[in-house]
């Protein structure tokens, strides 16, 4: 039963984890905030998303990893979710979901075994390259429209459009 309290061995295990996490981070040079025990939040640089803000949580069976993707697109939902759903089935660690108003998540849930500084870092980098590689294909399929008209409000008042480059093919007029 959930109301149940832990048993000493899963109060242990989850200590561990948490403790073999936090010395992950570390030894790989990571910058972290913890605000609370067994909770890690981590940044992680891209090129294309700049920053994918990713959870490492030590609970009491398993790591749970969750980590921003984007909000829910503002149109062509089908080709935009069938896109992510392709990639769930070669994805390691993580896959795409969707939390109750549609925002688009990686998250996953790996033992607590799974929590040495190879297993981290594997699990961080695929974190990072997958935001990082479908973010802007994720972007054209879900939010051309806007894009377009941000590059025209931008382009009409002389701000700078360097954020947007990767969308010029279809966001640029004058291509």
């Amino acid at each position: 039963m959930s109301g149940e309290p832990e048993a000493p061995a899963d109060v242990a295990a989850t200590v561990e984890a948490a403790s073999d996490v936090e010395a992950a981070l570390g030894e790989l040079g990571l910058p972290y905030e913890s605000p609370q025990p067994g909770a890690y939040l981590v940044r992680l640089e891209g090129q294309h998303k700049l920053a994918t803000m990713t959870w490492l949580i030590a609970g009491t069976h398993s790591l749970a990893v969750e980590a921003f993707f984007c909000r829910q697109p503002d149109e062509n939902h089908a080709a935009f979710y069938r896109f992510l759903l392709e990639r769930n089935g070669r994805m390691y660690g993580v896959h795409f979901s969707l939390d109750p108003v549609g925002d688009v998540y990686l998250t996953g849930r790996l033992p607590l075994s799974a929590t040495s500084t190879q297993d981290i870092d594997r699990l961080l980098g695929c974190v990072l390259s997958y935001s990082d590689e479908n973010f802007d294909t994720a972007l054209e399929l879900g939010f051309a429209s806007s894009i377009r008209r941000e590059w025209a409000w931008r382009a009409k008042r002389g701000e700078s459009l360097a954020n947007l480059r990767a969308f010029a093919r279809f966001a640029d007029p004058d291509r």
